[in-house]
């Protein structure tokens, strides 16, 4: 499977019975639904003709516009996260307070602000996975995560992580056995989930700041979870 999650993309199905799947959101209204349109909102088609306009133009680079998405994307971001998760792992008076009032936690690192309100952490176990979502949109916690990833924005993972979440899982490479229970969180505007993975095992002598860097955005999400090799590198 391809970085950009192209690959598991596949072509958004009618979410038929998508009420009958059990989803732990927290505000939402019943006028929200799971119904998505297939085709691109009309700001992302303008931003996207922008883009576009611009780099014709020679106004922009594109390498240097993805360079700085990626950077938002897959370091400045997710690196934040990161360490919440590793001192949640490695103080548990900071977990619990994380989990009980992810803002004030949070905040204790230094991170929040927009796009960072009304955060809500949730734990993974041996028997508890989390999986979230934005049936909605792409609402997303940018102080934690950074920028949203193609695929978390898409039509199809909106849709069908409410409608099987456990094939959506197996497609990023993620089979939970059947004695696992799933939760599907559904962000808004106004509340975003962060899922704090499962610590795995082999890793009580590594420190606070070596436990952060096995921490990726996607087991933050909720899509992958945190293996390491005997010697304590990341698998």
């Amino acid at each position: 499977m391809d970085g950009s999650r192209r690959g598991f993309l596949k072509p958004v199905v009618t979410p038929v019975g998508a009420a009958a799947i059990p989803v732990h959101a927290q505000g939402r209204g019943e006028d929200h639904g799971y119904a998505q349109p297939a085709v691109p909102s009309d700001p992302t088609v303008r931003v996207k003709s922008l883009e576009s306009l611009l780099v014709e133009k020679g106004l922009v680079d594109r390498k240097a516009l993805d360079s700085l998405i990626d950077t938002y994307e897959h370091k400045v971001g997710p690196r934040n996260g990161a360490r919440v998760v590793a001192r949640a792992w490695v103080d548990s008076a900071y977990k619990q307070r994380l989990l009980a009032k992810a803002d004030a936690a949070i905040a204790e690192l230094g991170y929040g602000g927009l796009q960072g309100e009304h955060m809500v952490a949730v734990e993974n176990s041996s028997k508890v996975h989390n999986l979230v979502v934005c049936t909605l949109c792409s609402c997303y916690p940018w102080p934690v995560l950074g920028l949203p990833p193609n695929w978390y924005k898409s039509a199809p993972y909106r849709s069908r992580s409410v409608i099987d979440p456990r094939g959506v899982l197996r497609e990023f490479g993620l089979d939970l056995s059947a004695d696992v229970e799933v939760r599907v969180w559904d962000s808004t505007a106004e509340l975003r989930y962060l899922v704090v993975p499962e610590r795995p095992a082999g890793t009580d002598t590594l420190s606070e700041a070596q436990l952060a860097r096995l921490v990726t955005r996607d087991s933050m999400v909720g899509v992958a979870k945190i293996s390491v090799s005997p010697a304590g590198a990341k698998s």
